[in-house]
């Protein structure tokens, strides 16, 4: 819903009396650590998850190891006998260190690259509301199904807010991305999340992780530069992801890269089970290499039968080696 209220000629600039009046002052996010058991309890056994080193709290919005098992579940409400989750998304601008050298002026939902990634059950109710300080007009564009007056495709002025609510459906894995002209460019400045929603039968325990790959165009030659997954380039390759041997993994995967026509997920010494866009609750196929398209996405399930260290990464040598690679450590019980 973009109202005149938040999007009209007469609009002014947000403040806390307006979060007042929505009924949604702070910007607290919930995180994903504790919510996803406390909303779904499970009579299986939980999965097993390695202990994270320390994280600095005020580094944690550009630190791949922290967003990769972050899951955001809003705000929940219950009206007229409905849940409703309420999220808040702020977009602004930042700065990201591509490596030693570069550094790179992004936009960014919630502070962050990519933003927080949604989580809601089909049947929620999902509203998002939406504050632009970027700047620039932003918006928020959602994957999935909506009315029109949800879509997100017209242009948040900076200093204004939108409110986007919908149901929850269908079931599987989404995604948001700032659909302001050029989309390319908010796009490859960093306007990209994902958007999760559970089947009404939770899926079985599993050790659940994000991973959004995603290029950067560093001199404006519409080429992309370097690479990422999770926002850093070569992050998870010089800080490879624990995972328990034999523990059932499950990776959404989303792949974002602009300028590249595709881009494929290939994991090493392993095959996973394919869940096409997240819609179905068996597996389409089973392989060790995935092709994907600008926005698609995907469930890939696995479980290490031995322990070692195993890369990841896009078959494309140049999009590999340009900082799209990473690792799983898998340690043996």
């Amino acid at each position: 819903m973009e109202n005149d209220f938040l999007e009209g000629k007469t609009q002014s600039a947000w403040n806390r009396r307006q979060f007042l009046k929505l009924g949604i002052a702070g910007l607290g996010v919930t995180g994903a650590a504790i919510a996803y058991q406390t909303l779904k309890p499970q009579k299986s056994i939980p999965a097993r998850i390695p202990n994270l080193a320390s994280i600095d709290p005020a580094e944690a919005n550009n630190n791949p190891m922290a967003l990769l098992r972050d899951f955001d579940y809003g705000t929940v409400k219950s009206e007229k006998g409905r849940n409703i989750r309420e999220f808040r998304i702020v977009a602004s601008n930042s700065t990201i260190k591509l490596n030693s050298a570069v550094d790179f002026n992004t936009w960014t939902f919630n502070n962050r690259v990519p933003g927080p990634t949604l989580r809601a059950t089909q049947g929620d109710r999902i509203r998002v509301v939406f504050l632009n300080q970027g700047g620039h007009s932003h918006s928020m564009h959602f994957h999935g199904v909506h009315p029109a007056e949800a879509d997100g495709v017209r242009p948040i002025r900076h200093g204004n807010a939108a409110i986007y609510e919908f149901d929850a459906e269908p079931f599987g894995v989404h995604l948001y991305h700032c659909h302001t002209d050029p989309v390319t460019r908010h796009i490859g400045k960093g306007l990209y999340g994902m958007l999760i929603i559970d089947p009404p039968k939770p899926r079985p325990p599993a050790d659940e992780m994000v991973l959004i790959m995603a290029g950067y165009d560093t001199n404006d030659d519409n080429k992309n530069e370097f690479y990422a997954f999770n926002g850093q380039p070569n992050y998870y390759r010089a800080h490879p992801i624990s995972i328990y041997q034999n523990q059932l993994v499950r990776l959404y995967v989303l792949n974002m890269i602009e300028f590249d026509v595709a881009a494929t997920f290939h994991l090493h010494a392993n095959f996973f089970q394919v869940y096409r866009t997240g819609r179905t609750l068996t597996p389409s196929e089973d392989s060790d290499v995935i092709t994907m398209g600008t926005t698609e996405r995907h469930i890939l399930e696995f479980a290490y039968k031995y322990p070692g260290k195993y890369m990841f990464h896009p078959h494309q040598d140049a999009i590999a080696q340009a900082g799209c690679m990473g690792l799983f450590d898998v340690i043996s019980l």
